[in-house]
């Protein structure tokens, strides 16, 4: 289904009944209305960041619903895309935590390739309705992947921005892994705590700590 380790690591829950009711339903709703990404970017955040590769996780809520906004990866859009607010201000907290210039794109495409898992809890929306994908089966999906993450071995950043996020931090139980929670990016709350929370540098500084490669968090207009 997606194409690497993530496969094998997840073959158990492909054979759960949620998940087979899941992609019934999921296969349905392609074939009736307009959903968003395109299917065959319901998995890219898998596809660019295998199991084993996974240092950080940003994790998110759902897709964007507007028209060719939404990439497979959480936060992201594709180039040519005007760039949705809150990834306005994630990028003006990155400017202002490690000085890079705001790009002109917002595709974290690059981030992904990197070892950064954009993961949202639902992988999949109908074109202008926000959630219209939650509580079908995703959630259970993607905590299983957060789960399994919190097993492996080796340190991993979770980065928890908005409660919708900071509410799986019960799942992550080990005690090597590095959380790092604030409120969400949107213009509703980034001025609560968001902006001066200096997500990148932490992340960076932790990665450093324990002997791996940081992450290049400089998107090139490219």
């Amino acid at each position: 289904m997606i194409g690497n380790d993530w496969d094998l690591i997840l073959k158990d829950e492909y054979q759960k009944d949620y998940f087979k009711k899941l992609n019934t339903f999921i296969i349905n709703e392609y074939n009736t209305k307009i959903c968003y990404p395109k299917m065959s970017e319901i998995f890219k955040a898998f596809q660019n960041t295998d199991y084993n590769d996974v240092k950080v996780v940003i994790l998110g809520q759902d897709p964007y619903h507007g028209e060719g906004e939404a990439e497979g990866l959480s936060f992201s859009v594709k180039k040519g895309i005007i760039k949705p607010p809150s990834l306005v201000n994630i990028f003006t907290e990155l400017k202002n935590d490690l000085g890079y210039d705001i790009p002109k794109n917002g595709s974290l495409e690059s981030w992904s390739k990197q070892g950064v898992l954009l993961l949202n809890s639902s992988l999949t929306v109908v074109k202008d309705s926000p959630k219209s994908h939650s509580n079908i089966g995703w959630e259970i999906f993607t905590d299983a992947v957060i789960k399994l993450i919190n097993k492996k071995t080796t340190p991993v950043v979770f980065i928890l921005w908005g409660s919708d996020a900071r509410s799986k931090k019960s799942l992550i139980t080990n005690n090597i892994h590095y959380v790092i929670e604030s409120p969400h990016p949107s213009p509703l709350s980034a001025y609560r705590g968001f902006f001066g929370s200096k997500p990148f540098s932490k992340t960076n500084n932790f990665l450093i700590k324990n002997n791996i490669k940081p992450i290049d968090w400089q998107i090139k207009d490219i």
